[in-house]
């Protein structure tokens, strides 16, 4: 049963909804940005990728909030262009050609769809023993991503670290703990929302912040099917995006269990299998009008967690304001301004509360020898991979594609132990 959110007024609800945008905002226009800038495109064709990519994500978030009688799993999560593809489709288009990375982005998407019924049934290979260390791990592999923002994003800057951006990222860290402490009720709800707007508003006067993205972007632009290039299709794209495919719907399952653990929700088969079932037509449709696959965004979680409001209406309203903004590129260019610095302070506040809600789960857990070692290993391994991926460059790229990914290292490596140290040798203990 869907929880339910308490007479919580219209306003409220969008100002939730704002939130939960935020969050996802600068995590989601990175792809494109990646991906045009790789590709060649001109500030033009980038304007309407990050546009069209922006409205494609409310579609696929309300694809998944919608429950159906095949899709949408009806949890408060929001869809965006996942990292795990990045490398993939760069490499897809450099090499073949920009109309195959969208025919590999439309075949891994119905892949997807066909292939949910037999990747729910897994469920009985996540335990909570898997799965709180999956949402673990989810939190602390990104705590990473968190810092380089909060640094400034670019490593290599000369004004990465500078005092400026530690100054502001740390700002917005410090505003949400105190919101937290001493705020009560709605305020308390948004206090991710208020560190970012007060610390951006301070990066204003600071002088850190330019209009020029708002003054150059167009007041209205519709997405349209095939706009850069009609879909091509070769097996050697469509299977390295299948891989790729693999990972972030590893990734959903543990973003779904931890938001059903929150909202108090027990998941079956059946609700998972709808899920990937609706990240599927999302990843088709992302194709269709030349953006990307969408899968579910894990930052989110922290905001459900923080804010305490455990139902779909808030999500509901950022999916139609994601919309509303892919329309209307120059009202979206607005939230292009807040400082990445400051959305870094933000970001390590909910990648943290991840983290802990992984921790919490684990806590439920006996803590035999056995289980002792399934945690340790699969977040050692996967918190290493992650912080230092060089390690397995001596590896074939597709290999790579995989193993740098710490939440999927990890996970296999929580499923596999679970496997022999639990299921097997209790078996043979019977």
């Amino acid at each position: 049963m869907e929880a339910k959110n308490e007479n919580v007024s219209f306003i409220k609800n969008a100002i939730l909804g704002f939130q939960h945008l935020l969050a996802m905002y600068s995590g989601d226009i990175l792809i494109p940005l990646l991906v045009g800038a790789t590709l060649g495109f001109n500030a033009q064709q980038m304007t309407y990728l990050i546009s069209a990519d922006i409205f494609m994500c409310g579609i696929a978030t309300l694809l998944q909030l919608k429950r159906t009688p095949l899709t949408g799993i009806g949890l408060p999560v929001v869809l965006g262009s996942a990292v795990e593809y990045v490398t993939p489709l760069q490499n897809i288009g450099v090499n073949h050609g920009i109309g195959y990375m969208y025919g590999a982005i439309i075949v891994t998407g119905i892949c997807i769809f066909l292939i949910a019924g037999v990747f729910s049934k897994l469920k009985r290979f996540f335990p909570t023993i898997v799965t709180g260390s999956l949402i673990t791990l989810i939190g602390f592999t990104l705590i990473p991503v968190a810092f380089q923002n909060l640094g400034g994003g670019n490593v290599k800057a000369a004004d990465f670290g500078n005092s400026t951006n530690l100054f502001l990222g740390f700002s917005t860290v410090l505003i949400i703990i105190l919101i937290n402490i001493f705020g009560k009720g709605f305020i308390k709800q948004i206090s991710i929302l208020i560190g970012i707007v007060v610390m951006s508003f301070v990066a204003l006067a600071m002088g850190k912040i330019g209009l020029d993205p708002v003054s150059s972007a167009h007041w209205f632009q519709i997405p349209q099917p095939f706009y850069f290039a009609t879909p091509k299709f070769e097996w050697s794209s469509i299977l390295i995006m299948l891989l790729a495919a693999l990972t972030c719907m590893i990734e959903s399952t543990g973003v779904f269990f931890a938001l059903a653990e929150i909202t108090g929700r027990d998941l079956s088969e059946t609700d998972l299998k709808h899920g990937y079932r609706a990240e599927g037509i999302a990843a088709t449709l992302g194709g269709i009008f030349n953006t990307f696959p969408y899968s579910t965004f894990s930052q989110n979680v922290g905001v459900v967690e923080i804010s305490r409001i455990k139902s779909v209406v808030p999500v509901f309203y950022s999916a139609v304001m994601l919309m509303i903004l892919g329309l209307i590129p120059k009202i979206g260019a607005i939230a292009t301004l807040i400082p990445t610095s400051v959305l870094g302070g933000a970001m390590l506040v909910m990648f943290g509360i991840v983290g802990a809600e992984g921790i919490k789960m684990l806590s439920n857990v006996e803590m035999t020898s056995n289980n002792l070692l399934i945690i340790g290993v699969s977040i050692g391994i996967g918190v290493g991979v992650s912080v230092q991926p060089t390690l397995l460059q001596s590896l074939p790229a597709t290999l790579q594609t995989i193993l740098n990914n710490g939440l999927v290292v990890g996970s296999f490596t929580a499923i596999i132990l679970n496997f022999l140290l639990n299921e097997v040798m209790n078996k043979k203990a019977a």
